[in-house]
């Protein structure tokens, strides 16, 4: 099973899982404010290891208009099928102040999950 480390916890997670929500399993009360669904990036995440080199366009889409692209992965639109080192969770709602970190998202990649090479999405 692939494990997950975030703000000092490590975790093992089942291959598969929203990496959202397996973040949230650690404790940490990241924000999915549009419930999961790449149209509002305040689930960004920043890696220190274990970064896939696939994302969905939705991901590439909002990153890019967002000026993230390259700084910042989505961690609604990332299945934990390897071992992670988060190094920042961008947004949680004790950072932002938050009553509640948004809708819960799904347990599967919404919208349609198709994972393409980074680097094919550029071109």
């Amino acid at each position: 099973m692939p494990q997950l480390t975030v703000a000092g916890t490590s975790v093992e997670v089942e291959p598969g899982t929203r990496l959202v929500l397996a973040i949230e399993a650690t404790g940490v009360e990241i924000g999915h404010r549009c419930g999961g669904h790449a149209r509002c990036t305040t689930c960004r995440v920043a890696f220190a290891e274990g970064e896939p080199g696939t994302m969905t366009r939705a991901e590439y889409d909002k990153l890019s208009e967002r000026g993230l692209l390259g700084q910042y992965r989505l961690s609604c639109q990332i299945v934990c099928d390897q071992d992670m080192r988060v190094a920042e969770v961008a947004m949680t709602r004790e950072n932002q102040g938050w009553t509640d970190t948004g809708p819960a998202p799904e347990p599967t990649v919404t919208p349609e999950a198709v994972f393409h090479p980074i680097d094919e999405l550029r071109s």
